[in-house]
């Protein structure tokens, strides 16, 4: 599984086949920093994501996990409602 490190996460991204053989779906997984360097911290557990995509091949796939990773650790932290 590829994987990217982004300031103190991990992305890790995966084209997966179709049960049907029928194309590719992209996977996401996100691991955030952990006090202890033997235990992984998995902020977002293994999933599809772009779950209304198929993609013609496991590159297409991992490509966009890529993308929507880097995106969601790029997003601006919420700021539980303050302006």
């Amino acid at each position: 599984m590829p994987s990217e490190k982004i300031g103190d996460y991990e992305i890790e991204f995966t084209g997966v086949a179709m049960p049907d053989g029928d194309g590719w779906a992209a996977h996401l997984t996100i691991v955030g920093p952990s006090p202890n360097p033997m235990h992984r911290n998995i902020t977002f557990t293994e999933q599809r994501v772009a779950v209304e995509t198929v993609f013609p091949d496991a590159a297409a796939a991992e490509a966009e996990a890529r993308r929507i990773g880097v995106e969601m650790l790029e997003a601006p932290a919420p700021t539980n409602g303050a302006p």
